[in-house]
């Protein structure tokens, strides 16, 4: 798993995920993850390139989620795989995050940026 953190030290960050989000690329993400969610007041996650999506994996997406939830901001998941999705999709937590299959969508699911 790679994690690129695109954050324009406004109050949104952008990261982008390559790889498998199994056990080892969940490890990697953790982190940082956690520390936008504290930080920022939204977090895109670009998943185009996750081939692969494990129960840790959502749970950290999911405590993200929940971290900005909490301070009136939102975690959007840009278009994952239909593999992906699906497995986001059965697990639930599309209730706790949008998921957007375009930029101008993800950019309406963040909401207005103060």
């Amino acid at each position: 798993m790679q994690i690129t953190i695109l954050d324009d030290a406004g109050t949104t960050a952008k990261v982008v995920l390559n790889g498998k989000l199994d056990i080892s690329g969940a490890e990697k993400i953790a982190l940082p993850l956690a520390t936008l969610a504290g930080g920022k007041r939204s977090v895109l996650v670009d998943m185009a390139a996750v081939t692969f999506v494990a129960s840790i994996g959502i749970r950290h997406l999911v405590m993200a989620s929940k971290a900005l939830s909490r301070r009136g901001g939102r975690l959007v998941l840009l278009n994952p795989n239909p593999l992906v999705t699906d497995v986001l999709t059965t697990s639930g937590v599309v209730e706790l995050m949008t998921i957007a299959h375009s930029d101008a969508e993800a950019t309406t699911a963040l909401g207005p940026q103060v």
